[in-house]
């Protein structure tokens, strides 16, 4: 079994309890940005992990 934990906070993520995982790049929207995702994930909650390296433009 896979497991992500926060070791400064209180989030643990199982596989057992996670749909997928999704790796996307932030994009500009307006005056902020997004993250975009499919459509069946409407509804679900979600969480996003921002990490320190930035991605390819």
């Amino acid at each position: 079994m896979r497991k992500v934990e926060i070791k400064k906070g209180n989030l643990t993520l199982h596989d057992s309890e996670v749909i997928c995982f999704l790796e996307k790049t932030v994009t500009p929207y307006g005056t902020g940005a997004k993250v975009d995702a499919l459509k069946e994930y409407l509804g679900y909650p979600a969480y996003l992990i921002i990490c320190k390296k930035k991605g390819k433009k």
